[in-house]
């Protein structure tokens, strides 16, 4: 234990307070989960696992998670020469599980968002990286399948580091086949968002997530094929500032809008409520921001049903 010139000090238990990642400031962990990840000071976005982001999304007892029986094999004996030396794949995958919970870089399932139903699928950066396997393909796939037969909208939420190499060439045909499911939905007029958050690139940006209907992004969220540092070394050349970020990208036309997370579960019923025919001034009501952690705060969430006014009678 330290010693101060008054006495011992006291122990400061770990993991009170985080540093951001943009601008460098301390943030007290409380209030940055409070704030859905997001700093206080410079509004940066940090990656928000994809539990998370279902309870901020999602109206409360909605959601109801399919296909997450599907698991992924190493179907080509990979072994990954990490920095902890050979890790064979399939070992490396039963770590991940055991570490996140879940059996892949996806969640998929159908919920409703400010009471309309949608199928929604959402990227989780923690396992992998957020990679795109045999199994996220799959899914993704199965997702679009049940909104055609439902005709139910389909939101998807991009987190990733691309392609899962591990798989090799079956990692590369998950692009043609996600883009051919949801060029299935648009053929049907069945409408399909992609929500693009920190980081999304690699074959996640050259496919599903940049061919959808409507193409939402986050703050200052990186998104692009090869990653600017990669570029700027090809080309030799100085990249202009912000490359690659979502205001860029707003700029020159690669995303339609910017929603900030706060305002995302809004905005996301406003767009549904148009493309389903529904009431877009009753689907957008905004909501305070919670006052607690996002966990929690989802489930305290009031439903978002119509008031009923009491009529004053008029006099004769």
């Amino acid at each position: 234990m330290a010693w101060t010139r008054f006495g011992k000090k006291k122990d400061m238990p770990g993991g009170l307070w985080i540093k951001c990642e943009s601008c460098g400031a301390m943030l007290f962990r409380k209030e940055f989960e409070q704030r859905h990840r997001v700093c206080g000071t410079c509004g940066y976005h940090f990656t928000l696992p994809a539990r998370e982001r279902i309870a901020l999304t999602i109206d409360p007892g909605t959601f109801e998670e399919k296909w997450a029986d599907l698991r992924a094999h190493d179907v080509l004996g990979f072994t990954d020469m990490g920095s902890r030396g050979a890790v064979p794949y399939g070992e490396k995958l039963q770590q991940t599980k055991q570490k996140t919970g879940e059996s892949d870089a996806i969640v998929t399932g159908t919920g409703k968002v400010k009471g309309i139903a949608a199928a929604i699928g959402v990227m989780n950066f923690q396992f992998l990286g957020g990679s795109m396997g045999m199994v996220v393909g799959e899914k993704i796939a199965l997702l679009c399948e049940h909104g055609l037969h439902n005709r139910l909208p389909v939101v998807l939420f991009a987190c990733s580091g691309g392609a899962r190499m591990h798989e090799g060439a079956v990692s590369l045909m998950q692009m043609a086949k996600t883009c051919g499911a949801l060029q299935r939905l648009n053929a049907a007029g069945v409408p399909t968002i992609s929500v693009m958050t920190h980081p999304t690139t690699g074959g996640v940006t050259a496919s599903f997530a940049s061919v959808c209907d409507l193409l939402l992004a986050e703050p200052g969220a990186l998104i692009g094929f090869a990653g600017p540092r990669v570029i700027a070394t090809t080309i030799k050349k100085e990249l202009p500032k912000g490359f690659q970020r979502s205001e860029f990208l707003l700029e020159k036309g690669q995303i339609d809008r910017i929603v900030p997370r706060s305002a995302l579960r809004d905005e996301l019923g406003r767009v549904l409520a148009y493309a389903t025919g529904g009431d877009a001034v009753a689907a957008f009501k905004p909501q305070p921001a919670a006052a607690e952690p996002v966990a929690v705060a989802a489930s305290d969430v009031a439903d978002d049903g119509k008031a009923k006014k009491k009529g004053k009678a008029k006099k004769a």
